[in-house]
């Protein structure tokens, strides 16, 4: 319980605290191929960071999978 309760209040703090990959390709107004490329690899760093993440953390079983897909969809934008 102790893990699951960091791992939200991790996101919590770190969610608004960056932009995430939308935000960006809107910004650069990216469309067709560029965009398609540039939200690949802005999806790949965002799963290599929370990787990173949960493993610091020690995180596993149903913690490490929630704070996996809320960490990549707030990271990209979904």
């Amino acid at each position: 319980m102790k893990k699951i309760a960091l791992v939200v209040a991790i996101c919590v703090m770190s969610g608004p605290a960056f932009a995430t990959c939308a935000d960006d390709a809107k910004a650069k107004n990216l469309a067709g191929a560029a965009l398609t490329s540039f939200m690949g690899k802005c999806k790949r760093d965002a799963e290599a960071a929370c990787t990173a993440d949960s493993n610091k953390s020690k995180l596993a079983g149903a913690a490490r999978t929630s704070h996996m897909k809320k960490c990549v969809d707030d990271k990209i934008g979904t």
